[in-house]
């Protein structure tokens, strides 16, 4: 009796749990759902249209505190892989009440400020610790150490001995700073996270709520299907096109690389390569205008110029970097004789025929940027509501936009939006402590006066710090906290400012190809089957322009469209001729296999004849005898290849 009584007990907590959790599971949706809603409505100027004034500190506690409640009410202590128990839930509850009374009260509260309240330690106390255990299950252990490192240091700061010494905080008054001040918190991340990021991300789930993603794929398919290496081919711009409208890498990877990776093996690519390429593919969207994973707008913001400034800056180095990836999968195809694609390949007018309704947002969305000018949120609202209208009434392969499933995007848009959101407020934490401390000028100093007036130094230091700090984090986040911590070293250096933040994002990136955790390759290696760490390795090879690329625009800004015409043209001419070559030695393959001698001579050709302005202006000649040398070689190259081909067709005849 005792047993079938505590059975029941068990049975029934076990009933409340699941209760409990499905109602959380419900609120969680609702807030998720609210999440974009409210940024539409913000970014319509809702509250001034209906005669409210609203701050924007007072919206951003209220999309912090939404996404705060949507992790703890669908996250337990182990991540978000856990289901929430009560204190869980709690937590989402309190961290969602806080936010609420902050955003009612700010411009009371902050009027307050300088009398220390207790109300403003109990919040600042909650948002510190809810964002710091919400960025540990959401996003791991990394950039939780570097902000809590940061932390620490506010608060021994004064005792920290040597040119690190800062200004001594106490508890209550860190606490009300970093999680409440619009200096901290509230500054510059959180805002165009929650202003911009929120309807790009709403923008991307429309479209492939659309067949935006079967669309892309039927493209690459229509464009590349037909050519040498065609499965690859389809996997570079596939992923190019997802993953400059996607924030994560990752994310590209395991959305496009289903498709395309089966697609390449079916071809003959070896597991590695498959895995790589589409690692490398989708890695590079994330540096590609229009979007750029949104790192494009924070730049904008960070440094006080226009989107269009930023966007045309990145468009060459995006271009030199597809240019590296996509004749090198040529080459590897023709290496190894690699299949063209198994299956029926559509033309671009049946794609175009089908899908043109699709082009529309992106017509709009490039129109409103570049053309009228607009803000990018006008813009990324503009391009959704054609979405909506054309995706409702003109579907592709099946896919149409419908009343629920709009409030389905809503939902994931706000899930999906969750841990940047903790990630931009955590930068915060960092930005404000650089500020109040002094710590930021101290570091740059530090790092500057280490290594004296050496460039090169400082920017392959930068270098490896960007990708030690990059590792695991999506775009936006990357960027910021290297915008933070290691961008203002480089322009103190004499580096323009442009091209330091475009550096530092480069080298971020780069984290997800680059081993020990390189994630975008791992996530690959998953689906391709091969070992993680080899399929890291080869997106290194694969990806090495995307190592060089940054330091040659750092000491050449023509390749960031800064300078006459004539010199960008030249410049890019350099470069492409350089990325061509040095990928042909890197492949041993040209129109035939190349030997030892021969490859080794090429590449040092290829690389010299790249137009690195940190070489000071005696490398111009370097450039014109290097080109020159490569001119013979290639053309050695080619003739002994089609005599070698001539030669076998009439063996075979």
């Amino acid at each position: 009796m005792t047993t079938g009584g505590n059975e029941g007990t068990r049975e029934g907590d076990s009933e409340t749990v699941r209760a409990g959790n499905g109602l959380a599971d419900r609120l969680a949706t609702i807030c998720a759902f609210l999440m974009p809603i409210l940024c539409i409505l913000w970014n319509m100027d809702a509250p001034t249209r209906i005669g409210i004034s609203i701050l924007t500190e007072q919206f951003l506690a209220m999309e912090l505190g939404l996404a705060i409640a949507v992790l703890y009410l669908t996250s337990g202590f182990r991540g978000t892989h856990q289901a929430p128990g009560p204190l869980n839930i709690l937590l989402g509850l309190v961290g969602l009440a806080t936010l609420t009374y902050a955003a009612a009260a700010f411009p009371a509260l902050l009027g307050e400020i300088a009398y220390r309240p207790m109300s403003l330690t109990i919040i600042g106390s909650v948002v510190v610790f809810l964002v710091m255990e919400g960025v540990r299950r959401g996003s791991g252990w990394t950039i939780f150490v570097i902000v809590m490192i940061f932390i620490v240091y506010a608060l021994l700061a004064h005792r920290v001995p040597g040119p690190l010494i800062g200004r001594e905080m106490s508890y209550i008054q860190l606490v009300q700073y970093i999680g409440f001040d619009p200096s901290a918190v509230f500054s510059t991340p959180l805002t165009v996270g929650a202003v911009i990021v929120v309807l790009f991300v709403f923008f991307g789930h429309l479209l492939f709520r659309a067949g935006g993603g079967e669309f892309f794929t039927d493209i690459a398919l229509a464009l590349t299907g037909r050519s040498r290496g065609g499965a690859a081919k389809i996997s570079v711009v596939a992923s190019a096109l997802f993953g400059s409208i996607s924030g994560s890498a990752v994310s590209n990877v395991v959305t496009t690389g289903v498709i395309t990776i089966p697609l390449m093996r079916r071809g003959g690519y070896s597991r590695t390569d498959a895995g790589a390429i589409e690692a490398i593919a989708s890695t590079g969207g994330q540096l590609t205008p229009p979007i750029m994973g949104a790192a494009a707008f924070l730049m904008a913001e960070f440094l006080d110029i226009s989107y269009m400034t930023v966007a045309a800056a990145a468009l060459l180095p995006a271009m030199l970097y597809y240019l590296s990836v996509f004749v090198q999968v040529d080459l590897i195809a023709a290496r190894d004789g690699i299949a063209l694609v198994d299956q029926d390949v559509p033309s671009i007018r049946e794609v175009l025929t089908s899908g043109w309704h699709l082009v529309l947002p992106f017509v709009i969305l490039i129109g409103a940027l570049f053309g009228l000018q607009t803000d990018p949120e006008t813009a990324a609202l503009y391009s959704a509501v054609s979405i909506i209208i054309v995706g409702a009434i003109r579907p592709y392969r099946g896919n149409r936009i419908t009343v629920s499933g709009l409030v389905g995007v809503c939902v994931e848009t706000g899930r999906s939006m969750v841990n940047l959101l903790l990630i931009v407020a955590a930068a915060g934490f960092i930005i404000g402590i650089l500020n109040v401390t002094g710590l930021g000028f101290a570091l740059t100093l530090m790092l500057v006066d280490s290594v004296g007036n050496n460039l090169v130094l400082i920017l392959g230091i930068s270098a490896i710090i960007s990708i030690i700090l990059g590792m695991g984090l999506p775009t936006s986040g990357v960027y910021v906290l290297l915008a933070a911590l290691v961008a203002p070293a480089i322009v103190e250096a004499g580096v323009d400012p442009l091209a330091a933040h475009m550096f530092i994002l480069y080298f971020g990136m780069m984290s997800m190809i680059t081993p020990p955790i390189a994630l975008a390759a791992f996530a690959a290696s998953a689906i391709s089957k091969a070992d993680a760490m080899a399929t890291g390795v080869a997106a290194m090879r694969i990806g090495w322009a995307s190592y060089i690329i940054p330091f040659i625009f750092v000491g050449t800004p023509t390749l960031l469209m800064i300078g006459t015409t004539g010199d960008i043209v030249v410049d890019l001419g350099k470069m492409a001729l350089g990325v061509v070559a040095t990928s042909v030695a890197v492949v041993g393959f040209f129109t035939r296999r190349l030997g030892g001698v021969m490859r080794v001579a090429i590449m040092v050709l290829g690389l010299a004849s790249l137009p690195l302005g940190l070489a000071g202006p005696d490398w111009t000649t370097v450039n014109l005898v290097a080109i020159a040398g490569l001119t013979v070689l290639l053309t050695i190259e080619f003739l002994a290849g089609r005599r070698e081909r001539a030669a076998t067709v009439s063996g075979a005849s």
